[in-house]
């Protein structure tokens, strides 16, 4: 099955937090944070402007980003978690 995002919605699939903190002690699930940071799976048209034309997309496809710690709404999809959430919700693209 596959989600196509509709106006300036991007489909976010979460990327894991570590296990271990810098010094090496490892955390229970229940101390981990969720991730803030996730690559892209799939991007919509971009938004409808007033005058009847769609602003282009500002990410891509198989971008890897930063986003807000409450962005978007989660959906499971063949037992994977994603993330759907507005292109405003997304602070950053990781350049590597």
């Amino acid at each position: 099955m596959k989600i196509r995002p509709l106006a300036d919605k991007v489909l976010v699939e979460r990327i894991e937090a570590e296990n271990k903190t810098a010094g090496g002690i490892v955390l229970p699930d229940t101390a981990k944070e969720k991730p803030q940071r996730g690559k892209i799976v799939s991007v919509g048209e971009g938004k409808l402007l007033e005058d009847g034309s769609r602003g282009q997309m500002q990410v891509k496809k198989g971008d890897e980003v930063l986003f807000t710690s409450y962005a978007g709404t989660e959906v499971k999809l063949d037992g994977k978690e994603y993330v759907i959430m507005d292109e405003a919700d997304i602070m950053a693209v990781i350049e590597k």
